[in-house]
């Protein structure tokens, strides 16, 4: 039987970070063995490359670098026109303005999925720019992928295309789930009435981290471990020098995965303390969960408190409230008891509900589904 032909298309590629990046990477990896599988992506900066990531074909298109948020790429139009002629279904991964555009543009009729991982929150202005435009692609697209009910909710943009609307969670990939397995096999729970909290993200302004410091400095006997860069990790490491929190606060930056495995292993609370909904998922919180972590996430308006539950794996508080992420964080470093329960409930749901395997299945179902309407 002929293998279906897809095309996923996105700003970046592992090994750039991020939940979107780790989530196509997913699919690419997941799904090449049923389908064949490529990708198309830009360069962060500099030249265009083509290459075999893990078994997958990545074309990396050359670009100027990044301006508000998106890869300035004059190539990226004509590699999109070019690879899309023989391909059964084109997937794009949202917001990417520049992907909405050169689809529009490339003269592909081919079924198209959107994966609609955020609404753009911080560049409104540029949305009268780009509002039309991404209208013009919601009605395109023949299939658009959620990753909990309440991204539709938060959104501002999506209830008018709620009829085309999937909902497929997200995942871990199998090897943090087995891995996550084996490190549960053998730890030793903590029951000492200190913590180690740790932050996995790209330090920019709708993750929160800001207020996660300022609210980590009431927190005795813890420490704080940041994984991760952005345009705001200056001005983080200066804060937390001029304020003394350089012995209980780590910065350790872009590491490799044994490095960010071993982190997830070591830590005893995770903590995603996100403030806009540009953070509609927040798919490290499933990482952590995979090694029996309790998360502390926020009561965003998006599927971010629909993965981890309040009481339950962890604790939810209000987004950039400050003295409740403090209370939160004192709570579990005071309960140990507690915080090993919630670990052990985050991991069976993890379980239940968040596996590669089930994501793939839905993911390949609505493919063939789409292609059986014709």
């Amino acid at each position: 039987m002929k293998k279906i032909k897809i095309l996923q298309v996105n700003k970046l590629y592992y090994p750039d970070i991020g939940g979107i990046e780790r989530t196509v990477q997913h699919i690419a990896e997941g799904l090449k063995d049923k389908v064949e599988m490529s990708v198309l992506v830009c360069q962060p900066k500099g030249h265009g490359v083509t290459e075999q990531v893990n078994g997958v074909e990545v074309q990396r298109c050359g670009s100027f670098g990044i301006l508000f948020s998106m890869p300035i790429s004059l190539s990226f139009f004509l590699k999109l026109r070019n690879k899309s002629r023989n391909q059964d279904i084109l997937q794009f991964h949202a917001p990417f303005p520049l992907g909405d555009l050169a689809c529009l543009l490339s003269g592909y009729h081919g079924k198209v999925v959107l994966y609609w991982h955020s609404d753009v929150v911080k560049q409104k202005k540029l949305m009268i720019i780009y509002r039309p435009i991404m209208e013009r692609f919601l009605k395109r697209a023949d299939a658009i992928i959620i990753g909990a009910d309440g991204v539709i909710k938060g959104s501002s943009y999506l209830k008018p295309y709620e009829d085309k609307c999937v909902t497929i969670p997200f995942a871990v990939n199998q090897k943090i789930e087995q891995m996550g397995k084996e490190y549960l096999n053998q730890a030793k729970p903590n029951m000492q009435k200190y913590a180690r909290f740790l932050f996995v993200g790209r330090l920019v302004y709708y993750k929160g981290v800001d207020v996660l410091i300022n609210a980590f400095e009431s927190v005795e006997n813890a420490e704080l471990t940041i994984i991760g860069c952005g345009d705001r990790e200056n001005d983080l490491k200066a804060y937390i020098k001029e304020h003394g929190m350089s012995e209980h606060v780590h910065f350790l930056g872009k590491v490799e995965e044994k490095r960010l495995y071993s982190e997830f292993s070591k830590c005893d609370v995770f903590v995603l303390p996100s403030i806009a909904k540009s953070e509609a998922f927040g798919l490290v919180q499933l990482e952590a969960m995979a090694y029996g972590k309790p998360v502390i996430n926020t009561n965003l308006p998006s599927g971010v408190p629909e993965v981890s539950l309040n009481g339950i794996t962890g604790l939810t508080v209000e987004p950039g409230n400050k003295l409740q992420l403090r209370d939160a964080m004192r709570w579990l470093v005071e309960h140990p008891c507690e915080r090993y329960e919630m670990g052990y409930a985050a991991r069976k749901r993890l379980e239940d509900n968040y596996t590669m395997g089930v994501m793939m299945n839905r993911i390949m179902e609505l493919y063939e589904s789409l292609l059986k309407d014709g």
